[in-house]
């Protein structure tokens, strides 16, 4: 069968939870057809303090194109709430996708996360604890019995180390050498959502791993610009060796003169093509499904 095109694509906002008045939406893109069709919970980045569900749009049109059904979130972020609140409307929204999965098309028991930049680093952590009490802290009605384990993640150049890159974004501000803006920028955020160094290295997938916490480590693809300076090399390759020793089965992609989310930058270069096929072909691969079903 032929792949999806865009006019095949079923596109709708759901209100997953509410906090008070407000409720919290996920956005729903979804290939028309009975499936089976992989399911993506989709996380926006913006230094856990920015953006929202339509960051992606375009990124998550391509996917589901290509036959993924994905729940691009919505979820708590500063002034509202800091940290840990997103990772309890995270883990609360896994388990409200497993409910539903199977009216989609899904298997809840292959539902996988993807984030970028300090989404990935959200997806990476929730993949990480989906046993965490702090994280589990609502409970869902119809949903008991049904944890946050996920089949596996997709991150895409995360801020996998939130105090090593808070400490380096200091230090290069500090050193009087020109600087990309994003780095001035990052600094306010991640004290908003942190609140302390402390916060950052509890909530650090990196550390988490070199202190031996008992983590789960379901498959991962990890990509990233090799021009990237905002996401920091070296906390890269900690985190790749250390899920590695952990037992984690971890694919790592670079990308040739692409700097920090490319993806979005460069919607029509021959790189976000690459990335796109690269991150469909491994979900459809840990789904068991094909790019064809419909």
């Amino acid at each position: 069968m032929a792949p999806h095109t865009l006019d095949d694509i079923l596109v709708e906002d759901i209100a997953y939870q509410q906090h008070g008045d407000a409720p919290l939406l996920l956005r729903l893109y979804r290939p028309r057809g009975p499936g089976p069709f992989p399911l993506l919970a989709e996380m926006h980045g913006g230094a856990w303090c920015r953006g929202d569900r339509l960051d992606e749009d375009r990124l998550n049109r391509a996917l589901a194109a290509r036959g993924i059904v994905i729940a691009a979130l919505d979820f708590r972020m500063p002034p509202q709430a800091a940290y840990p609140a997103s990772l309890v409307d995270i883990h609360f929204a896994v388990r409200w996708l497993k409910v539903r999965a199977a009216s989609w098309g899904c298997d809840p028991n292959r539902l996988g996360l993807m984030g970028l930049s300090s989404g990935a680093h959200q997806a990476m952590l929730t993949a990480m604890r989906p046993q965490d009490p702090r994280y589990a802290a609502l409970p869902l009605e119809g949903g008991e019995g049904i944890d946050a384990r996920v089949a596996f993640a997709v991150l895409c150049w995360p801020v996998i180390d939130p105090l090593g890159r808070y400490r380096y974004a200091r230090e290069w501000e500090a050193s009087g050498r020109p600087y990309p803006e994003t780095i001035a920028r990052v600094l306010p955020d991640h004290l908003r959502y942190w609140g302390s160094e402390d916060a950052m290295a509890e909530g650090n997938p990196v550390l988490a791993l070199e202190r031996g916490e008992a983590v789960v480590t379901p498959p991962v693809l990890y990509l990233q610009g090799e021009q990237d300076v905002v996401h920091p090399r070296a906390q890269l390759e900690r985190f790749v060796h250390g899920y590695r020793q952990a037992g984690g089965e971890l694919t790592l992609r670079w990308f040739e003169g692409e700097a920090e989310g490319f993806v979005n930058k460069k919607p029509d270069a021959p790189s976000t093509a690459r990335a796109i096929d690269a991150i469909a072909g491994f979900v459809h691969g840990r789904s068991g499904t094909t790019s064809a079903a419909r």
